[in-house]
């Protein structure tokens, strides 16, 4: 949100300028529910139905503005927009929500509504002009009545088998493009990075060596690996998602995998930080084993002999090489 001292106060907006400022916010909330529909329609076409319709109720809002400001102010509607206006409600651009998935792109309309309403609210509270209380009421009663054509137009398309599908579809999208490629950098920082680490640890028993040595590996293998996922597959026929949402996810769980058993050695008494470090990784290991059970729907037994005891090997491997 941009703030500046030039801005106009919404309190000292004429009863023409008001009035334009609601057709250009009714145009630009029309635009923005094409784009969540647009952005939904590949996935999601029941939803993408729903927002067209809500943006077709704005259309009509609008040009109920446009006829009144018609007979009140004339055809000339003056330029104004919410950045014009200090402390306006602002839209957020649709490219940071529409990427955060279907539930958060709902939230995101409702609250659209919420706002539109009280705008007309507090706008036809601040009046004193009996006629312009009476427009801008009726206003008001527009959004309120939107949102309750909102509600229909959900429940006429969003049935309890049309959004449960929909719910199954978003959760299907989310473990591909988020969960599975962040479980793989987890697995692979948290597991790879053992062997290197410990075996510096136990090789040379200087924390500080240790630590650059986890914290180079952990971070050279979460940019290997964050490349790698976002490089061995585009998503468009997979149905991954972005290469770049799992790249990231990928990069950032490997770094942070390998990094949680690095970053005791910050402490400078070899023993303390081993000790500590060994704790972390047993966190580190049900945790995944965990998650796999929890989002993989991979049973428990096996996720716990893949990576407790795969880990375990590996830790087991870094002590006796370094100790040697």
């Amino acid at each position: 949100m941009r703030f500046s001292f030039s801005n106009k106060r919404f309190q000292d907006l004429s009863e023409q300028q008001m009035l334009a400022l609601a057709i250009s916010s009714e145009e630009d909330d029309a635009r923005i529910y094409r784009g969540y529909a647009e952005h939904l329609r590949p996935d999601f076409p029941d939803s993408a139905a729903v927002f067209d319709g809500m943006a077709t109720e704005e259309d009509e809002h609008r040009q109920r503005l446009i006829d009144r400001h018609k007979a009140r102010f004339g055809d000339v509607i003056p330029l104004i927009r919410r950045e014009h206006i200090a402390g306006y409600y602002h839209r957020r651009p649709i490219w940071l929500v529409e990427n955060l998935g279907l539930d958060r792109i709902r939230a995101e309309a409702e609250a659209m509504e919420r706002d539109a309403q009280a705008f007309y609210l507090a706008a036809a509270a601040k009046t004193t002009d009996a006629e312009t209380r009476r427009l801008l009421g009726d206003l008001a009663a527009a959004e309120a009545g939107h949102q309750a054509a909102a509600s229909d137009l959900e429940a006429r398309h969003l049935g309890g088998e049309a959004r449960e599908t929909e719910d199954r579809t978003a959760r299907r999208q989310f473990l591909l493009t988020w969960v599975q490629p962040g479980l793989a950098g987890l697995m692979d920082g948290s597991v790879s990075t053992l062997a290197p680490i410990f075996a510096t640890a136990f090789a040379t028993q200087d924390t500080w060596t240790t630590f650059l040595v986890g914290l180079a590996a952990s971070v050279g293998a979460g940019i290997s690996m964050g490349f790698t996922e976002a490089a061995s597959d585009d998503g468009q026929l997979s149905g991954r998602g972005s290469p770049i949402k799992r790249g990231f996810a990928s990069g950032i769980m490997t770094t942070v995998g390998g990094l949680g058993h690095a970053l005791p050695y910050l402490i400078t008494d070899f023993w303390t930080a081993t000790v500590i470090a060994i704790a972390v990784v047993f966190v580190e290991l049900w945790a995944i084993a965990w998650i796999q059970n929890r989002y993989m729907e991979t049973p428990f037994w096996r996720a716990t002999l893949q990576v407790v005891c795969g880990g375990a090997l590996v830790f087991g491997a870094g002590v006796l090489i370094g100790s040697g």
